[in-house]
Order: structure tokens, then C-alpha cells, then sequence
């Protein structure tokens, strides 16, 4: 099971930084991904993170302004979110999938969001 917490209204330019903790199983050999999905729109792949932590990928739009992390010995993965823009708003989701993916349909585990809201 995962949990997404750390949501909340920040002004734009500000910075938030998105939890993901697991319980009831290990995720430490998963990768992990974050997604967002704003109103009356798809969800969007953000980034994602290697099992080991050695690897990242990231969407284009949040290049250079989020960075994901996390602390397999905490069970943890973390999206720290800088320079945030008011179209950065949206219901964001953790997710666990055995492999590599930006597609959110592969992935098999997945929190219930927190929503992202950043004002103009």
C-alpha cells in the first residue's frame, strides 16, 4: 500500500515536497514513479526512480525544477517540487512497478494522490 502526502496551495515560484510511504510490503526493489492528473485531463507521468535510487527520468516540463528521491531503508520516495507553476496544479500519485515505465497503465501499485494547487 502506498500513501502520498505533503500536498497543499503554494504560491507559484514556491516549492512543495511530495511523500510516498509504503506499508505492508517492501518497494525497495521497485521502481517508483510519480504522476499528476489535473481536471479533465489525462494522467501525466512526472518522474520516475530506479530501484537503487541511481537512476531518474523526468517529463520536460518539470526538468531542472523537481527532483525525485528515495529511502529504501525508510520505505520512502519523495518529489521535491521548485519553481512551481500554477500549471503544476493537480491531484499528484505515487506508483510501484517492477520495471521501468512512463506509462502509467504498467505501473501495479498505486497511492491515493494529493492534490498540488499553485496560484497565480
Amino acid at each position: 500500500q502506498l500513501q502520498a502526502s505533503g500536498g497543499g496551495l503554494v504560491q507559484a515560484g514556491g516549492s512543495l515536497r511530495l511523500s510516498c510511504a509504503a506499508s505492508g510490503r517492501t518497494f525497495s526493489s521497485y521502481t517508483m514513479g510519480w504522476f499528476r492528473q489535473a481536471p479533465g485531463k489525462e494522467r501525466e507521468f512526472v518522474a520516475r526512480i530506479s530501484w537503487s535510487g541511481s537512476s531518474t527520468y523526468y517529463v520536460d516540463s518539470v526538468k531542472g525544477r523537481f527532483t525525485i528521491s528515495r529511502d529504501n531503508a525508510k520505505n520512502t520516495v519523495y518529489l521535491q517540487m521548485n519553481s512551481l507553476k500554477p500549471e503544476d496544479s493537480a491531484v499528484y500519485y505515487c506508483a510501484a512497478n517492477r520495471f521501468p515505465s512512463t506509462t502509467a497503465e504498467v505501473y501495479d501499485y498505486w497511492g491515493q494522490g494529493t492534490q498540488v494547487t499553485v496560484s497565480s
